[in-house]
């Protein structure tokens, strides 16, 4: 380790150069960092640095990716009625997977450390560590064909708006990735939502509708699996007939739960084997991470508790209320179907955008979870709630800490 420190150390740039902006960030990338508060004091010494805080929250979400990657390729062929198994025809599913999520991954991080990486330079100061955990987040909460322009555009707009504008990591008054997200939705709402989005490979979710297969499939992947006699891409393959590319909130909004169990079982809904956005269908790898999260004391189990009981009692309040299907749908059911698990673990508790104090924390989820089942239910317009839920907690955070700070001091003064 000394040898590598040394060598390290001998090829560092000239300093205020972009080469030495970069050097930068790969050395603190694999040493931890050498300054630490005097013994003297009450400061307490960590070799944790905000670089392995994010590295955490990246782990946790390989679980997602695993599976996310895989169900792009399970959603492709249950269209076209071949390898309808789960596990059934698993290196095309896994390599069709691959070819839509890597440019959605690699584009991100090329826009997106970019900007990091220009807006380090031009202040003098070391890569800040933010975009790890948002350039993670990003493909995981976007469609697998969204076009790359798309995304790029979306990428610029939060860290330059989102981020840069309000001094980089640590400033930022919203969740980046939810803001990329968000550009989407309202520019090009078509899409990221509706029926026709969620299901990779074809122009228009219709029966007979041809697939449409690049050089990766028929040129690259057919190649080497004709090598081991495996099955390959067809490019004549087209839609079945019956098929439907409809997630489960959009068949709920049709005729209730008894619309979406025409089409999807509990069990399929809640291992995640269900059309949506890439890294947000299987519930019980979410919970996964939310446990490596909370162990970590990276994540705050007060936001992600609170958020599920605002998610219950205010589905519940509409089971009362029971004016439409959708309405009449059960809290647990609820639960199943959706993006609540990904937003509660992964948005809503980022440290930068969420509630600081305590008490503050439990207000901010158990809000988020209420407002949330509020948009998805009333909204016709927007079948999900999280994101602008998310966003509007963001924006109040600061205002709740402040008021929740003011509180204990008089409480304090009045004590002493």
């Amino acid at each position: 380790m000394n040898k590598l420190l040394k060598f390290i150390k001998k090829i560092e740039p000239k300093k205020g150069t972009i080469n030495h902006t970069l050097y930068d960030g790969l050395f603190t990338f694999l040493f931890t960092p050498n300054d630490t508060t005097t013994p003297e004091g009450v400061h307490i010494r960590d070799r944790i640095d905000l670089k392995r805080t994010m590295v955490m929250v990246v782990l946790a979400l390989q679980l997602c990716y695993l599976f996310g990657t895989y169900n792009i390729g399970h959603q492709h062929f249950q269209a076209l009625g071949i390898h309808t198994g789960f596990f059934n025809g698993f290196h095309l599913k896994l390599a069709y997977g691959l070819t839509k999520l890597l440019p959605l991954f690699i584009w991100t991080h090329v826009v997106g450390l970019g900007i990091e990486f220009y807006f380090a330079w031009k202040k003098g100061h070391p890569i800040e560590e933010g975009f790890l955990v948002s350039g993670a987040l990003i493909p995981l909460i976007m469609p697998p064909d969204l076009p790359i322009w798309m995304l790029c555009l979306a990428v610029a707009f939060a860290v330059f708006l989102g981020k840069e504008a309000f001094g980089g990591t640590g400033m930022n008054i919203w969740n980046v990735a939810l803001l990329a997200r968000a550009f989407v939705f309202f520019a090009y709402p078509t899409t990221i939502s509706g029926d026709q989005v969620w299901i990779a490979g074809f122009e228009n979710i219709l029966p007979g509708a041809q697939v449409e297969y690049g050089w990766w499939q028929t040129s690259f992947f057919n190649t080497l699996f004709e090598w081991f006699g495996w099955a390959q891409f067809d490019p004549s393959a087209t839609i079945i007939d019956g098929f439907t590319g409809a997630t489960p909130l959009a068949l709920a909004y049709e005729g209730g739960w008894d619309k979406v169990t025409e089409i999807y079982s509990s069990s399929q809904m809640f291992w995640g084997t269900i059309p949506g956005s890439i890294g947000e269908t299987s519930k019980p790898l979410i919970i996964l991470g939310a446990l490596m999260l909370i162990i970590t004391k990276i994540g705050s189990w007060r936001i992600m508790v609170s958020g599920l009981f605002g998610a219950i009692v205010m589905s519940m309040l509409f089971n009362l209320w029971g004016a439409t299907p959708f309405m009449n749908v059960p809290w647990q059911d609820q639960l199943l179907m959706g993006s609540f698990w990904f937003a509660i673990v992964y948005m809503a508790t980022d440290p930068v955008t969420a509630a600081g104090t305590n008490f503050g924390k439990l207000i901010y989820g158990f809000l988020i979870g209420m407002i949330g089942m509020i948009v998805r239910i009333i909204n016709p317009a927007y079948p999900e709630g999280w994101m602008l839920a998310i966003l509007f907690m963001n924006t109040m955070a600061p205002l709740m800490d402040h008021y929740i700070v003011e509180s204990n001091m008089k409480k304090r003064l009045k004590s002493a």
